[in-house]
Order: C-alpha cells, then sequence, then structure tokens
C-alpha cells in the first residue's frame, strides 16, 4: 500500500512530467539534421513524456497496479489542471485523455509481464502504451477533425513530406506523431537504465502483484 511520503514523490514526479510535455509539445524542434527539417518531425514534448511510464513502472513494480493506477489519476487530475495555465486547453484536453488510455494499458501489460524477464515489462508496457497515447494525443491536438476540442493549428494541418525525407505529403502532424513515437520507443530502452537501476532498492512489497 502507497505511504502518503511515497503518494508525494509518484504524484510530484508524475505532475511535473506531464505539465512539461503539455507545455513543450508546442514547441517543435527548429533545428535541422542531415538536411531535415526537425521541426517536420518532432516537438521537445517527445523527449520528456516517456518519463511519465518510468514512474508509473517503478510504483507498479514496487507497490502493485492498484497503487500504479491511484498515482495515474492523481497525476491526471493534478496535471491535467495546471495543463490548462500553461498550454492550449486543446492541448490538455488532448494530453489528458492520451495519459490515461496511455498509462492504464502500461499498467495492465506490466503486471502481466512482471514474472518475466526483468526488462520486458517495463519495456514492452511502455511501447504499447506509447503508442496508444501518441496516437490519441495528436489525432486530438491536431487533426482537423476534432476541431471542436479547440481551433485548428495551420502549422500543424500545412502538408509537408512525411519525415522531412518521403516524397509523399501529409499534414505536419502526422510527422510529428511519427518523430514523436520513435523517439519514445528510444527513450524507452533508455529509461531501462534507471529502471535497472532503482528496481534493486524499491523492492516490491508483499502485495504488490494484487489488482
Amino acid at each position: 500500500m502507497l505511504t502518503t511520503r511515497s503518494t508525494l514523490i509518484y504524484v510530484t514526479l508524475m505532475t511535473l512530467v506531464v505539465v512539461a510535455s503539455n507545455f513543450l509539445v508546442q514547441f517543435p524542434l527548429n533545428a535541422e539534421f542531415a538536411g531535415i527539417n526537425l521541426a517536420d518531425i518532432l516537438t521537445w514534448g517527445a523527449f520528456t513524456y516517456p518519463v511519465a511510464f518510468l514512474v508509473t513502472d517503478l510504483t507498479n513494480r514496487q507497490f502493485g497496479p492498484r497503487a500504479a493506477r491511484e498515482v495515474v489519476f492523481a497525476g491526471f487530475v493534478v496535471g491535467v489542471t495546471l495543463s490548462f495555465y500553461t498550454s492550449v486547453p486543446r492541448i490538455a484536453i488532448a494530453s489528458g485523455s492520451a495519459y490515461l488510455a496511455g498509462q492504464l494499458l502500461d499498467i495492465s501489460v506490466f503486471n502481466r509481464l512482471r514474472r518475466q524477464a526483468w526488462w520486458r515489462a517495463p519495456l514492452v508496457g511502455s511501447l504499447v502504451g506509447s503508442l496508444l497515447d501518441t496516437a490519441i494525443f495528436f489525432s486530438f491536438a491536431f487533426a482537423a477533425f476534432f476541431v471542436f476540442f479547440g481551433a485548428n493549428d495551420p502549422f500543424a494541418l500545412e502538408s509537408a513530406p512525411i519525415l522531412g525525407v518521403f516524397a509523399a505529403q501529409a499534414p505536419r502532424w502526422i510527422s510529428w506523431a511519427i518523430g514523436d513515437f520513435t523517439v519514445k520507443v528510444i527513450v524507452g530502452l533508455v529509461m531501462l537504465l534507471p529502471y535497472g537501476a532503482l528496481m534493486n532498492v524499491l523492492r516490491p512489497m508483499q502485495a504488490a502483484r494484487a489488482n
């Protein structure tokens, strides 16, 4: 069961990640690499959001899925509320919807795989969670169809070469989504390092496998 101290630590970490990501996703990465305009592919939020899965997985490992869901819901309420002040409402709505779906899926997958190789549960959980999160977030935040969530972003809807290199063109937000998920996969692999370092410190409690 989560202690008050642990709750505050995990919820604070989750809130910081959500708020920072909601703010940074509004800013394309204005740089070039190998002749590719990275603003057509990435936003800064792609580098911070995968840390949310690390927070969820560490909570799940130590205290179990029920506690992890409590942290996710608490982070959702606090993080999304603050996000309305740091980003536009449409971004906050998209983020909240994607966050809940992705994190809850991660918890479910993690719990199913937790008895297998130490790296499998956090890696697979974060990857499938990130895939769902990315699809929901970028659709709700930028697709023209979801204009009822808020005004469309003209820059996001402009046609651009897919990933900045392919001849085929699509709205820029699609390249952002593909680029974002690619970065999440890379960061998800990197996050195995702190997870592996902390897993022996944050040992599962007796009831950690309870649903």
